[in-house]
């Protein structure tokens, strides 16, 4: 993991220095075609290798080739992931990380990329990424996102926030709830039907809620879920979906049709707006009992959908 110092402003117009930390995949810089990703809610710059979270998208001979590509994920500051944590995360928007990676692209001296992907979170910094620079990528894909912050993700988002001040165990508890919401019920219901572990005593959908639970309280810290939690309720690209089309890149949005999170209504509706201004934009839905998580189950879809643009 390599870093960047850089200077920046927060949301209330504060200087501060921060540590940009990030990792390279595939070809070394400036010897191939870049692709950069930006990490999810709980995700990081590790997206590719052994113990990359997209490893089933990127790597030798998958669909973004480590062979034909360079691959560079930046760390959002104050994740945790590189030890970096942040106490007054309300100053920070997706604007603010959009203007940090951008930042840490100039001084890396990048000024062209075949692709900005993202998912979710990641998804929406890309929004803002091409919308702020809209000369610099090629290709846009944002991944089960939306370029607003709806008044139902806000609410979610304020929900998780009460959750992680307040609770006596704030990650276990915010996890459970959030499940709820990147899942579906008939995900839910068709994967448990009611199953009941005699030995446990206990439902097994709670075992498995529980268990979510744990396990993000065992590699994700409070801070860092404060602010990436607080991230998702601050999407604000752009006043309305007309205006993306000053983003010249080729725009491909990817949505589950059963995301009850960024859900796929919202997106087909961007879509309808700019394919009426531009031609280059294009909708992708993956077809998913699972839900917003789809995007990390549903490889062999989310594949063939990418395909094209790598090829």
């Amino acid at each position: 993991m390599k870093k960047i110092k850089i200077s920046t402003k927060s949301k209330n117009a504060e200087i501060f220095q921060v540590n940009l930390s990030y990792e390279t995949f595939g070809r070394p810089l400036g010897h191939a075609p870049i692709v950069l990703v930006n990490h999810a809610l709980t995700g990081n710059s590790t997206v590719a290798g052994k113990k990359g979270w997209w490893k089933s998208l990127i790597g030798d001979r998958k669909v973004i080739d480590n062979q034909k590509f360079t691959i560079l994920a930046f760390n959002i500051p104050g994740n945790g992931y590189d030890g970096v944590l942040v106490d007054n995360y309300k100053e920070f928007t997706v604007k603010c990380i959009s203007n940090l990676f951008l930042q840490g692209l100039k001084n890396l001296n990048i000024n062209k990329i075949h692709t900005v992907i993202g998912g979710s979170l990641g998804g929406a910094i890309a929004w803002q990424m091409a919308y702020d620079a809209p000369d610099l990528f090629e290709n846009l894909i944002p991944v089960v996102t939306d370029f607003q912050t709806s008044d139902w993700v806000r609410a979610q988002s304020y929900l998780q926030d009460r959750i992680l001040n307040f609770s006596k165990n704030p990650i276990q508890d915010a996890r459970v709830n959030a499940m709820l919401v990147y899942r579906t019920p008939f995900s839910i219901d068709h994967r448990f039907q009611n199953q009941f572990d005699t030995e446990k005593n206990e439902f097994k959908v709670n075992d498995w809620l529980d268990y979510h639970g744990r396990a993000l309280e065992n590699r994700f810290q409070l801070k860092a879920y404060r602010l990436m939690n607080h991230l998702i309720s601050t999407i604000d690209v752009a006043p309305n979906a007309a205006d993306l089309d000053k983003i010249k890149s080729n725009i491909h949005i990817v949505s589950v049709n059963t995301d009850l999170f960024f859900t796929a209504e919202r997106n087909r509706k961007t879509y309808k707006i700019l394919k009426g201004l531009k031609n280059n934009v294009y909708y992708h839905e993956i077809q998913s009992i699972h839900g917003h998580d789809a995007f990390l189950m549903e490889y062999e879809q989310l594949n063939q959908m990418l395909k094209p643009i790598f090829e």
